[in-house]
């Protein structure tokens, strides 16, 4: 809750920007010019990863940041420093004062489903303010949209029901880059983070279980203790799991036809320590040697053996090899045990895949047959490896009233010419199917209308669509220095690609 929550400390401070922008301030408050009204618009100019929409995310943060938005004596101070000597004192003074109480943002909820060369955001106010804030907006929506876009694609590839893990912190480009992907990806579609810190500030759900190394640490059954575990009825007297377990253990090789002496007995150590520990929230890593001949045998042993005791382990995870296969002969194994011992809670374990995952590998995995419930995705995710930067910009379109363009050398880089409206069109089965941007004084659409549009970057060609529902895209969220109560979506929705009256 923006309006409730805790002051912290700041994220994004003033200073957390270009040098350019003060010095362009400086030169506005010169020539008097620092007052005027001015209209920015933050869009990207391309769909990311060659799709064919992005995810907007960061509102939060932006909001957080406009609301806080003031320099210190010593950030006053550390700017007299940097910027040239003949800068005027006064200059110094008057920043000392800015703050956003005369800034107004208009955005897209945060969440929605956003299209290339779409003003995503609208920041009105006094010039000088405004043109400092470019680059610390840039900065809180590039990556955050970027990233949940990603994880939007991540979530389209695995389909609806496979739940997905976010594992990218030790990946991250940095503490402040795990944080906002751990954030941004759960809004994309993730289901848990392994972020312990993500989970404390916003409330994701985490999970995680243990690691090779903790396998490893591991020689012989000499290192478990304790080495008794209490049954769930309530039964008073400490059960011996390790002795249980052996008993287990040997039924499983004999009826699998494994051989005894290639498991390892460090391996079984580590697994019996932690169910110990943890009997209702037994998931190991089963490939810190060899899935067939140990990992499995190991932990079907100890798994029995806490059924016995009344508890429910939750399943195993595989983090080498090919997951398709060995995921298929594990939950055979799993079938096996449950039918020929009669033990149902092995019908419910389930395997969670972990290898280096991308979009492609998890397509591929809805191509082949598979047993994976849960996928967990790291570096290609948090990185963004296909694309590094969504490339958001921030562009003048009005001063004083009157309309601002960029032409440029390059008509890629052109821009439109004053403040706008976005809406987006829906039919009359409730599906978004188009996107329309127009002059803020042009009327609004009308619902049952037949309405001309020119896509953008195409020819002159025209279409003539009539939407059955209009929906004003952008929303007042930040208004006279308070954040205003901001509606997120509540699902992806997808339309058709832009266009413009």
């Amino acid at each position: 809750d923006l309006g409730t929550s805790e002051p912290r400390p700041r994220r994004v401070p003033p200073l957390l920007t270009d040098l350019y922008q003060f010095t362009m301030a400086y030169a506005y408050w010169r020539t008097g010019r620092h007052q005027e009204p001015a209209v920015f618009e933050l869009f990207f100019r391309d769909n990311p990863f060659g799709g064919g929409f992005s995810l907007f995310a960061g509102l939060h943060d932006c909001l957080l940041f406009l609301r806080s938005f003031r320099l210190t004596d010593q950030d006053v101070e550390f700017l007299r420093s940097v910027l040239p000597p003949d800068t005027d004192p006064a200059f110094f003074q008057f920043l000392r004062g800015l703050d956003c109480s005369g800034v107004t943002l208009r955005s897209v909820p945060e969440g929605t489903v956003v299209f290339a060369r779409v003003p995503l955001m609208e920041v009105s106010g006094p010039l000088a303010v405004v043109q400092l804030l470019e680059t610390s907006l840039l900065c809180l929506v590039n990556y955050a949209s970027l990233v949940c876009s990603n994880a939007a694609r991540f979530r389209l590839a695995a389909g609806p029901k496979r739940k997905l893990l976010e594992m990218g912190l030790r990946r991250a480009q940095g503490p402040d880059g795990g944080l906002t992907a751990s954030r941004y990806t759960y809004i994309g579609g993730f289901d848990f983070s392994s972020n312990v810190q993500a989970g404390f500030l916003f409330g994701i759900p985490v999970a995680g279980t243990m690691a090779h190394s903790y396998i490893t640490s591991f020689t012989s059954l000499e290192e478990v203790w304790p080495q008794t575990l209490v049954a769930v009825n309530g039964e008073k007297d400490p059960v011996d799991i390790i002795s249980l377990t052996k008993g287990w253990l040997s039924r499983v090789c004999e009826l699998l036809g494994a051989e005894p002496g290639k498991i390892s007995e460090g391996e079984l150590a580590s697994f019996l320590s932690y169910a110990i520990a943890y009997p209702q929230n037994f998931l190991p890593v089963i490939d810190s040697y060899s899935v067939a001949c140990s990992g499995l045998l190991n932990f079907c042993a100890v798994a029995l053996a806490l059924c016995e005791l009344g508890y429910r382990p939750v399943g195993v995870r595989l983090d080498s090899g090919d997951l398709c296969r060995q995921s298929v002969d594990v939950h055979r194994v799993f079938r096996l045990c449950s039918e020929h011992f009669s033990i149902s809670a092995f019908d419910s374990l389930i395997i969670v895949g972990t290898n280096n995952i991308t979009e492609q590998s998890m397509a591929e995995l809805n191509k082949k047959e598979n047993a994976i419930d849960v996928v967990g995705v790291g570096t290609h995710l948090v990185t963004c490896t296909q694309q590094p930067s969504l490339g958001c910009v921030y562009k003048l379109v009005e001063v004083r009233g009157k309309p601002k363009m960029k032409i440029s050398e390059d008509p890629e880089k052109s821009t439109v010419p004053g403040r706008k409206a976005v809406y987006r069109l829906v039919d009359a089965e409730g599906h978004p199917f188009l996107d329309l941007v127009c002059l803020a004084a042009e009327s609004p659409p009308e619902v049952g209308g037949s309405l001309n549009c020119y896509p953008l970057r195409c020819d002159d060609s025209c279409i003539s669509v009539i939407p059955a529902h209009v929906a004003c895209l952008r929303q007042d969220v930040f208004t006279r220095g308070q954040v205003r109560t901001a509606r997120g979506c509540s699902k992806v929705e997808m339309s058709r690609p832009v266009a413009v009256s």
